[in-house]
């Protein structure tokens, strides 16, 4: 239940204000998101790399109705890529983007070339992106960006939901491709007609198609902080042989940092996502959806700044 109030509260506007106008939340926020301009994501790039870790940044926004913010979003991924390469940082960063940020509702071929911008910036740089995925409405509209853009740039990530229903043929259809794939749970409201809705059922999927992954993936990207998982994914890829570089476990920046370090320390490569923006009501309501323990921080704050 908690987990539904939550979820629909990130897309809540009016909770939103309230939300982002709290003396306490952007000293709170701290914690999950890593400032709101280039420079702090730059920083934290640089703390976690020198920590021997990766790292994935998302511009955080999503869901633009409109083309002059689109556009913005492609600036700011591009004077970010440009800030990585000149501080040398594109060895161990990447960047993700959501597509609905750059213009996905808009119109299919705006969507595209903005693509193709951050992608040729990335590439520029040395480093590459990711495409997030969303709420099920969009799957099959980033699934089909993400093939148009493969033909040039293989090297373009994709992220499966292990909750969708559907995952396990899209999961099939990348590992045919030989495509980078991060295979997280899900973290957006969905109908149980398209989604699991048990944490039970969701496990269940995750494992499934981390098994397929690590079996015949390219390049398998798992993206949990679940210590069941994490533990489950490290004995998989000891079994099946899996070297260090070829594959890599994600978690979420604020979350398990110690053991984010843990894993890299016993020799897997970690990469942290780390949001940066201003638009990160949306975002942190979904970690907080997500453990229960991301909310009790919170509260906690609240509590002791207030």
């Amino acid at each position: 239940m908690l987990r539904r109030v939550l979820l629909s509260a990130s897309r809540n506007q009016s909770v939103a204000r309230i939300v982002r106008t709290a003396p306490v939340s952007r000293d709170v926020v701290r914690r999950f998101v890593a400032g709101e301009t280039t420079e702090s994501a730059v920083a934290a790039t640089e703390d976690l790399v020198a920590a021997g870790l990766t790292v994935s940044l998302d511009h955080l926004g999503e869901d633009t109705r409109d083309v002059a913010a689109a556009t913005g979003v492609v600036k700011a991924y591009v004077e970010l890529l440009s800030a990585l390469d000149a501080h040398g940082l594109t060895g161990g960063a990447e960047v993700s983007v959501k597509l609905s940020a750059i213009g996905q509702a808009l119109d299919d071929a705006m969507c595209l070339d903005h693509a193709m911008q951050i992608i040729d910036a990335a590439t520029r740089a040395g480093t590459t992106v990711t495409f997030d995925m969303e709420d099920h409405t969009t799957t099959d509209a980033t699934l089909d960006t993400l093939g148009t853009v493969r033909k040039e740039h293989p090297q373009t990530g994709a992220v499966i939901q292990a909750y969708l229903r559907r995952s396990a043929a899209d999961v099939e259809d990348l590992i045919r491709s030989k495509a980078r794939v991060r295979l997280c749970k899900g973290a957006y409201k969905e109908p149980e007609s398209v989604a699991y809705t048990s944490r039970k059922e969701v496990d269940l999927a995750y494992v499934r198609l981390m098994v397929r992954l690590l079996e015949d993936g390219a390049y398998p990207m798992l993206a949990t902080h679940d210590p069941r998982l994490v533990a489950i994914g490290e004995s998989l890829a000891t079994r099946l042989q899996r070297v260090p570089a070829s594959y890599e476990f994600q978690m979420l920046y604020g979350i398990r940092p110690v053991e984010q370090r843990r894993l890299a320390a016993a020799g897997h490569r970690v990469r942290v996502y780390v949001p940066y923006g201003e638009e990160w009501y949306g975002y942190l309501m979904r970690r907080l959806a997500e453990r229960p323990a991301n909310l009790a921080f919170f509260l906690r704050a609240l509590a002791t700044t207030t």
